[in-house]
Formats: structure tokens, C-alpha cells, sequence
């Protein structure tokens, strides 16, 4: 089947307790990793294009690998996302350059201004038959060109989703309720510590989201800084030259809390990097001789499927969805 919008999806996800996932991409192995898990276990999938993924492969060979996976996974819904699209001008490169759904993040703008900014792209993208995500509130932490320090986020206030959803136009909305960008998204000021002395980070304000339930009812929530940062990657980074102490992420637990509600998308980025990262460092301690690309994309590739396998089945449960 052809890219599809995110329309039925959300609907069928809503309805049937499971999210989406929203999986950033920015090579190819990435994509075949992902596309390959979502084929394996039946389940549709939203490829996300950030503005630095643009930036560092460039729009037309994005496309084209996403294209790629189209044919090559026929049986799978696929979605092809532009992720916190910074302005107009890229969220209309992106509608005019294939891409079936975009995202407009004005959420650093006055409520108004981004009322402004977000009903323009709507306008433009729903003439053109593609679909668009706003955001309310901001998340801490770094993702490619997002950047919010921590103690400068704010959880999305429930009162305005209303007035926002019905001047804007928006077809999805993601709200702040405590997740945040990046591999490090809190603070250890922030967390407690367990027993085996692991960071726990704080838990996600569900009061916020069932607010925003009752208010817009039916309507696709998503969730943004939801990657859950396994240990076990950052061990082997940590194991194999690397330096990532006290990285914590979502709790998936939480996730899948979240994807039994309203939240019809759950965007997961840093987990696929460090999977990535992890196996490729592993590897060159092991094969010190290497230096064929395919050798060690290989494995990475192959760990990321695993991972994206896990995502789909016990996080989001979208497998056999599609």
C-alpha cells in the first residue's frame, strides 16, 4: 500500500487501547530495522524525519528510503512524519516533498502565536491532503535542534486544549506531562535512587493527561521524550569506551499506561541510538581489525529490530494491528 495519513490509525489505536510508535530515522538500517520489526509483527508504524535528520541525509534520500520500505513491507501501514517541524517553510518543503504527515512545534510561542502559526500549516496541509500534530507545553531535555533546559519546561495546561484544538484545526496534539528529550532527561536532583542504586525519575503526571481526556474525548494525544533509555545499551556503551553516567529514561511500564489511554503516538528516538552506538562500540573492542561498514552496521541493525520488536509488543502494543 501506498504512505498512508495517521487518520485511521489513531482512530483504530484509540478505540483499541495500543499506541503507535513514532520512530525517528535518519539511515538506512535504521529504517530496515524498524520496517522489518513492524512487517515481522503486523503492526503499522509512523517513520519520523526531525529538521537534523533532514539536515544530515537530505530530504530526497529520506524519502526515497522510506519509499524502500513501502515496497518492500506492502502489508504494514506506514506513516511518513516530519518531526517538530521549527516553522511554515519546512512543514510546506515537507507536505510538498511527499511526506503524509507533519508536525508544527510553536509551543515555545505565546498561546496566541501559536494558535497563529499552527492554523496556517493546517490550512496549507489539509489542501493538500496531509494531516498535522501541534504541541502544548514544552519538554525539557535535547533532541537534534530542540533544546529546553531543565526547570524551564511547562506541563501542558488542560483549560487551553479546547480553545487550541477548535481554532487550530490540528488533527493531533502533544502535550507535556513530564517526559523529556534526549538520553539524559532528568536530572539526578530529580530522581530518587532504588536499592541497586539506579536513578528513578519522577512519574508522569497522568492528572494531566486525564484532564485532557475528559476535555477533547476522541481525540489522538501524543507523547513526546518517551524513549525509555535501556540500561542494558548504556551498560554497553559504558563497557566499551563510552561515558553516559546516570542516563534515564520513561519507565515503560508508564508507557504502556499511557498507550491504554487517549495517547495514540509514543515518538521513540534515543533508545534506536543508543542501541546503534552500543552494538557498534562492542563490536570494534571485539574486532579491533574491522573496518567494513557492513560488519558492524549489521549487528546494530539486527539490535534494533530486537529492540523495535519489544517496543510493539510489550510497550505499545500495536503488534497484529495492521
Amino acid at each position: 500500500m501506498p504512505l498512508v495519513t495517521s487518520t485511521e490509525m489513531f482512530k483504530k489505536a484509540y478505540n483499541g487501547g495500543y499506541a503507535i510508535g513514532a520512530f525517528n530515522v535518519n539511515n538506512m538500517e535504521i529504517v530496515q530495522a524498524i520496517t522489518e520489526a513492524c512487517k515481522e509483527e503486523h503492526a503499522p508504524v509512523i517513520l519520523q524525519v526531525s529538521k537534523g535528520a533532514r539536515a544530515y541525509a537530505n530530504h530526497t534520500y529520506l524519502v526515497k528510503l522510506v519509499e524502500a520500505a513501502v515496497i518492500e513491507c506492502p502489508e504494514i501501514p506506514i506513516v511518513l512524519h516530519l518531526d517538530h517541524g521549527p516553522d511554515f517553510e519546512t512543514c510546506k518543503a515537507c507536505i510538498d516533498g511527499g511526506f503524509t504527515s507533519v508536525m508544527i512545534d510553536a509551543s515555545s510561542k505565546p498561546f496566541d502565536e501559536n494558535i497563529e502559526i499552527t492554523k496556517k500549516v493546517v490550512e496549507y496541509a489539509h489542501a493538500h491532503g496531509v494531516v498535522v500534530e501541534a504541541e502544548l507545553g514544552t519538554l525539557a531535555g535535547i533532541e537534534d535542534e530542540v533544546k529546553v533546559a531543565h526547570g524551564a519546561e511547562s506541563y501542558t495546561h488542560p483549560e487551553e486544549v479546547e480553545e487550541f484544538v477548535s481554532r487550530t484545526g490540528c488533527d493531533s496534539l502533544a502535550i507535556a506531562i513530564g517526559t523529556s528529550h534526549g538520553a539524559y532527561k532528568f536530572t539526578a536532583a530529580q530522581c530518587t535512587r532504588n536499592e541497586e542504586g539506579i536513578l528513578v525519575p519522577p512519574p508522569l503526571r497522568f492528572d494531566v493527561l486525564k484532564e485532557v481526556e475528559k476535555r477533547l474525548p476522541g481525540f489522538p494525544i501524543v507523547l513526546h521524550g518517551s524513549s525509555s533509555v535501556p540500561q542494558e545499551y548504556v551498560k554497553m556503551i559504558n563497557e566499551n569506551g563510552g561515558a553516559m553516567p546516570d542516563a534515564v529514561g520513561i519507565p515503560e511500564s508508564q508507557l504502556r499506561e499511557a498507550a491504554r489511554s487517549s495517547v495514540c503516538k509514543i515518538n521513540i528516538d534515543s533508545d534506536l541510538r543508543l542501541a546503534m552506538t552500543g552494538t557498534i562500540r562492542k563490536f570494534f573492542n571485539e574486532h579491533p581489525d574491522k573496518f567494513d561498514p557492513r560488519e558492524y552496521l549489521k549487528p546494530a541493525r539486527a539490535n534494533i529490530k530486537e529492540l523495535v520488536r519489544h517496543k510493539l509488543v510489550d510497550v505499545l502494543g500495536c503488534n497484529g494491528k495492521a
